[in-house]
């Protein structure tokens, strides 16, 4: 069957459209080149996060400003991007002057957090937390993390599958879980930046 003329490409048409196929079929193999590589990966945006904003203050709770609340089902950490409500045997939480809460699901993201409050909550300081709270091992409640006394190095593995500083509210009751797991104690001071930044190398997001 004759198209009509209209339908005819001219010979500029088909020149294009050759160069154009072949353009795409060269682009085609160096992809499936690159694809068969052997060791060959992807790109990754390393500099990518998951958006974690604090969790605005109820005063349907019924709690003071300052006060340590439930984690709720949907927050995350800003650290890592894990759900702490989850693991609430590992969480941790800081209360800004506002009455904002940001959540943490363990000791260990919430310390790596303060060191750094602006990298994880853009507009935010140090400045305007009043309190900070992680979780104690023995009780499941929460208590001070300026007042907590944390193991370092136990084989307890936490939410991210890697030491996190368990916490507890007693010196005593921190000696003992060392004695039984490894580690040993430290108290907020003596958790220094290097610490965390060995600790959390595998644990940012």
């Amino acid at each position: 069957m004759r198209l009509p003329w209209h339908f005819r490409p001219t010979p500029w048409a088909l020149a294009a459209a050759v160069l154009l196929l072949a353009a795409f079929g060269w682009w085609g193999a160096a992809a499936l080149r690159m694809a068969a590589a052997p060791g060959a990966t992807a790109e990754i945006d390393t500099d990518f996060c998951v958006v974690a904003p604090p969790t605005p203050y109820d005063p349907a709770l019924g709690l003071p400003l300052s006060a340590a609340r439930a984690v709720p089902a949907g927050a995350r950490c800003p650290v890592c991007g894990m759900f702490p409500g989850r693991s609430p045997d590992w969480a941790g939480q800081v209360i800004f002057a506002n009455g904002d809460a940001q959540f943490f699901d363990s000791p260990l993201s919430l310390l790596v957090y303060l060191n750094d409050v602006p990298r994880y909550s853009a507009g935010r300081t140090a400045s305007d937390i009043v309190a900070r709270y992680v979780t104690d091992v023995t009780s499941k409640d929460w208590i001070d993390a300026g007042a907590a006394f944390y193991v370092h190095g136990s084989n307890a593995l936490g939410p991210m599958r890697t030491g996190n500083l368990p916490a507890f509210a007693t010196r005593r009751a921190a000696e003992q879980f060392a004695q039984q797991r490894g580690g040993e104690v430290r108290v907020l001071g003596a958790i220094d930046a290097q610490m965390l930044q060995q600790m959390s190398t595998r644990h940012q997001h």
